[in-house]
């Protein structure tokens, strides 16, 4: 069961908030109006984050062969191998 949050609105705030539900408004209720803004914010913030995802991974997406550096497991391991052990 979802729990419930709470919120007053008063002065021009109410009014405003009052505006947009109802007979005269685009929702049904208060409560749908405060829902759809923050399911709004919600998706605003993981847009934000894919954002910044997909610029991160951009110049590995982007990048030339050339800027690759080959890398072969087994020196990888061996180099692992000797910096534990003090080599």
């Amino acid at each position: 069961m979802a729990e419930g949050v709470n919120v007053r609105f008063a002065g021009e705030l109410q009014k405003f908030v009052q505006s947009k539900a109802g007979k005269s408004g685009l929702y049904g209720s208060v409560s749908e109006y405060i829902r759809d803004l923050v399911r709004k914010d919600y998706e605003r913030e993981e847009s934000r984050k894919w954002a910044w995802l997909r610029s991160e991974l951009k110049a590995g997406a982007t990048a030339g062969q050339e800027d690759f550096v080959e890398l072969d497991a087994e020196s990888i391991l061996a180099e692992a191998r000797a910096s534990r052990t003090g080599r």
